[in-house]
Protein backbone atom coordinates (compact mmCIF):
# COMPACT_ATOMS: atom_id res chain seq x y z
CA UNK A 1 0.00 0.00 0.00
CA UNK A 2 1.15 3.70 -0.62
CA UNK A 3 -0.09 7.03 0.23
CA UNK A 4 0.93 8.74 -2.69
CA UNK A 5 3.21 11.18 -1.50
CA UNK A 6 5.74 11.21 -3.85
CA UNK A 7 9.87 10.68 -2.19
CA UNK A 8 11.85 10.85 -5.14
CA UNK A 9 11.97 12.11 -8.75
CA UNK A 10 13.93 9.04 -10.40
CA UNK A 11 14.61 8.36 -13.62
CA UNK A 12 14.63 4.92 -15.70
CA UNK A 13 18.53 4.26 -16.99
CA UNK A 14 17.72 0.55 -18.61
CA UNK A 15 14.98 -1.01 -20.32
CA UNK A 16 15.23 -4.40 -21.72
CA UNK A 17 12.47 -5.80 -23.12
CA UNK A 18 10.75 -9.76 -23.96
CA UNK A 19 8.01 -10.92 -25.67
CA UNK A 20 5.38 -9.95 -23.16
CA UNK A 21 7.69 -8.48 -20.38
CA UNK A 22 10.06 -5.96 -19.56
CA UNK A 23 12.49 -5.72 -16.71
CA UNK A 24 13.75 -1.87 -16.04
CA UNK A 25 16.30 -0.25 -14.25
CA UNK A 26 15.31 2.84 -12.37
CA UNK A 27 17.63 5.35 -10.67
CA UNK A 28 16.72 6.14 -7.36
CA UNK A 29 19.24 6.44 -4.51
CA UNK A 30 16.40 7.83 -1.31
CA UNK A 31 14.00 4.96 -2.07
CA UNK A 32 16.28 1.78 -2.81
CA UNK A 33 19.02 2.98 0.49
CA UNK A 34 16.80 0.49 2.61
CA UNK A 35 14.82 -1.60 -0.49
CA UNK A 36 15.33 -5.81 0.03
CA UNK A 37 14.82 -8.02 -3.07
CA UNK A 38 10.63 -8.49 -2.75
CA UNK A 39 10.35 -4.64 -1.52
CA UNK A 40 7.10 -3.16 -3.03
CA UNK A 41 8.40 0.65 -5.03
CA UNK A 42 5.81 2.46 -6.82
CA UNK A 43 6.47 3.92 -10.52
CA UNK A 44 4.73 6.70 -11.45
CA UNK A 45 1.70 4.97 -10.12
CA UNK A 46 2.60 1.36 -10.65
CA UNK A 47 3.76 -1.11 -7.95
CA UNK A 48 6.38 -3.44 -9.08
CA UNK A 49 8.60 -5.32 -7.16
CA UNK A 50 12.55 -5.05 -6.43
CA UNK A 51 14.32 -7.60 -7.93
CA UNK A 52 17.62 -6.34 -7.39
CA UNK A 53 19.65 -3.30 -6.48
CA UNK A 54 22.56 -1.68 -6.11
CA UNK A 55 23.41 1.92 -4.21
CA UNK A 56 21.55 4.00 -6.59
CA UNK A 57 19.02 1.79 -8.74
CA UNK A 58 17.01 -1.00 -8.47
CA UNK A 59 15.74 -3.89 -10.64
CA UNK A 60 11.73 -4.67 -11.51
CA UNK A 61 10.39 -7.16 -14.06
CA UNK A 62 6.85 -5.40 -15.58
CA UNK A 63 4.75 -8.22 -16.86
CA UNK A 64 2.27 -8.32 -19.98
CA UNK A 65 -0.80 -6.78 -18.25
CA UNK A 66 0.98 -4.12 -16.50
CA UNK A 67 2.65 -2.73 -19.73
CA UNK A 68 -0.97 -3.06 -21.40
CA UNK A 69 -2.77 -1.06 -18.60
CA UNK A 70 0.07 1.62 -18.10
CA UNK A 71 2.95 4.28 -19.41
CA UNK A 72 5.33 1.58 -19.11
CA UNK A 73 3.72 -0.22 -22.26
CA UNK A 74 6.49 2.75 -24.22
CA UNK A 75 8.77 3.55 -21.65
CA UNK A 76 12.52 4.34 -22.72
CA UNK A 77 15.92 4.83 -20.62
CA UNK A 78 15.94 8.52 -19.73
CA UNK A 79 12.52 8.92 -18.58
CA UNK A 80 11.65 10.66 -15.16
CA UNK A 81 9.75 8.82 -12.75
CA UNK A 82 7.96 9.35 -9.82
CA UNK A 83 8.88 6.66 -6.90
CA UNK A 84 7.41 6.18 -3.57
CA UNK A 85 8.12 3.55 -1.34
CA UNK A 86 5.26 1.05 -0.11
CA UNK A 87 3.97 2.64 3.42
CA UNK A 88 5.26 0.96 6.99
CA UNK A 89 2.69 0.43 9.73
CA UNK A 90 2.21 3.48 11.87
CA UNK A 91 3.24 6.39 8.85
CA UNK A 92 1.15 9.24 8.74
CA UNK A 93 -1.50 8.91 5.84
CA UNK A 94 -0.77 12.35 4.01
CA UNK A 95 -2.65 11.49 1.06
CA UNK A 96 -5.07 8.61 0.23
CA UNK A 97 -4.83 4.55 0.40
CA UNK A 98 -2.98 4.16 -3.02
CA UNK A 99 -2.55 0.01 -4.22
CA UNK A 100 -0.52 1.16 -7.32
CA UNK A 101 -2.81 -1.22 -9.23
CA UNK A 102 -3.56 0.70 -12.16
CA UNK A 103 -6.87 1.39 -13.62
CA UNK A 104 -5.56 2.75 -17.23
CA UNK A 105 -4.14 5.76 -18.30
CA UNK A 106 -6.17 9.13 -19.22
CA UNK A 107 -4.61 12.19 -21.70
CA UNK A 108 -3.58 15.69 -20.72
CA UNK A 109 -6.23 17.93 -22.13
CA UNK A 110 -5.29 21.29 -21.37
CA UNK A 111 -3.03 23.12 -19.02
CA UNK A 112 -3.87 26.43 -17.27
CA UNK A 113 -1.92 28.51 -14.98
CA UNK A 114 -2.91 30.54 -12.15
CA UNK A 115 -1.75 33.06 -9.89
CA UNK A 116 -0.07 29.83 -7.59
CA UNK A 117 -1.16 26.84 -9.01
CA UNK A 118 -1.90 24.96 -11.95
CA UNK A 119 -5.28 23.57 -12.79
CA UNK A 120 -4.62 19.84 -15.42
CA UNK A 121 -7.72 18.26 -17.19
CA UNK A 122 -7.81 14.95 -18.21
CA UNK A 123 -9.76 12.38 -20.40
CA UNK A 124 -12.00 10.12 -18.85
CA UNK A 125 -12.74 6.91 -19.80
CA UNK A 126 -16.25 5.46 -19.76
CA UNK A 127 -15.05 3.05 -17.87
CA UNK A 128 -13.40 5.75 -15.28
CA UNK A 129 -16.09 8.00 -15.34
CA UNK A 130 -18.54 6.38 -12.64
CA UNK A 131 -15.22 5.88 -9.94
CA UNK A 132 -14.55 9.82 -10.17
CA UNK A 133 -15.99 12.34 -8.29
CA UNK A 134 -15.75 15.99 -7.51
CA UNK A 135 -13.99 16.50 -4.05
CA UNK A 136 -12.67 12.84 -4.43
CA UNK A 137 -9.35 10.91 -4.86
CA UNK A 138 -7.58 9.84 -7.95
CA UNK A 139 -3.65 9.06 -8.26
CA UNK A 140 -2.28 10.47 -11.27
CA UNK A 141 1.06 8.78 -11.73
CA UNK A 142 1.12 7.58 -8.39
CA UNK A 143 0.08 10.99 -7.04
CA UNK A 144 -2.57 11.40 -4.53
CA UNK A 145 -4.56 14.32 -5.84
CA UNK A 146 -7.82 15.65 -4.80
CA UNK A 147 -10.28 16.12 -7.79
CA UNK A 148 -11.01 19.96 -8.39
CA UNK A 149 -13.90 19.47 -10.87
CA UNK A 150 -15.06 16.67 -13.52
CA UNK A 151 -17.77 16.90 -15.92
CA UNK A 152 -18.76 15.77 -19.32
CA UNK A 153 -20.75 12.78 -20.41
CA UNK A 154 -19.77 8.76 -20.40
CA UNK A 155 -18.19 9.31 -23.95
CA UNK A 156 -16.55 12.78 -23.22
CA UNK A 157 -16.04 12.87 -19.64
CA UNK A 158 -12.92 14.69 -18.14
CA UNK A 159 -11.43 15.44 -15.00
CA UNK A 160 -9.47 17.94 -13.30
CA UNK A 161 -7.19 18.64 -10.23
CA UNK A 162 -5.03 21.72 -9.12
CA UNK A 163 -1.54 21.42 -8.27
CA UNK A 164 0.42 23.53 -6.09
CA UNK A 165 4.01 24.59 -6.50
CA UNK A 166 5.46 21.76 -4.29
CA UNK A 167 3.71 19.14 -6.45
CA UNK A 168 4.67 20.77 -9.58
CA UNK A 169 8.34 21.01 -9.02
CA UNK A 170 8.71 17.52 -6.70
CA UNK A 171 6.90 15.35 -9.23
CA UNK A 172 6.31 14.51 -12.70
CA UNK A 173 3.05 16.41 -13.06
CA UNK A 174 4.93 19.59 -13.32
CA UNK A 175 6.40 18.42 -17.20
CA UNK A 176 2.75 17.30 -18.36
CA UNK A 177 1.46 19.29 -21.90
CA UNK A 178 -1.69 18.71 -23.74
CA UNK A 179 -1.19 15.24 -25.35
CA UNK A 180 0.44 13.23 -22.98
CA UNK A 181 -0.36 10.44 -21.02
CA UNK A 182 -0.32 9.55 -17.47
CA UNK A 183 -1.63 6.91 -15.26
CA UNK A 184 -4.74 6.88 -13.15
CA UNK A 185 -5.77 4.51 -9.81
CA UNK A 186 -9.17 5.55 -9.33
CA UNK A 187 -10.38 5.04 -5.42
CA UNK A 188 -10.20 1.95 -3.94
CA UNK A 189 -13.42 2.73 -2.07
CA UNK A 190 -15.76 3.85 -5.41
CA UNK A 191 -14.51 0.39 -6.83
CA UNK A 192 -15.97 -1.65 -4.28
CA UNK A 193 -19.09 0.49 -4.11
CA UNK A 194 -19.29 0.07 -7.77
CA UNK A 195 -19.34 -4.00 -7.33
CA UNK A 196 -21.36 -4.10 -4.46
CA UNK A 197 -23.90 -2.20 -6.74
CA UNK A 198 -23.38 -4.40 -9.73
CA UNK A 199 -23.95 -7.58 -7.55
CA UNK A 200 -26.96 -6.02 -5.43
CA UNK A 201 -30.07 -7.53 -7.77
CA UNK A 202 -28.57 -10.79 -8.28
CA UNK A 203 -27.99 -10.96 -4.41
CA UNK A 204 -31.47 -9.68 -3.82
CA UNK A 205 -33.03 -12.04 -6.26
CA UNK A 206 -31.26 -14.40 -4.42
CA UNK A 207 -32.20 -13.47 -1.20
CA UNK A 208 -35.81 -13.53 -2.24
CA UNK A 209 -36.25 -17.10 -3.57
Amino acid sequence: MFTGIIEELGEVTAVERSADAARLTVRGPLVVSDARHGDSISVSGVCLTVVGSDAGTFTADVMAETLAMSTLDDVAPGRRVNLERAAQVGDRLGGHIVQGHIDGTATVLSVNDGSAWRVVRFTLDPEHAPLVARKGSIAVDGVSLTVSDVGGGLDDGWFEVSLIPETLTATTLGDRVPGDRVNIETDILARHVERMLALEPALTERSAS
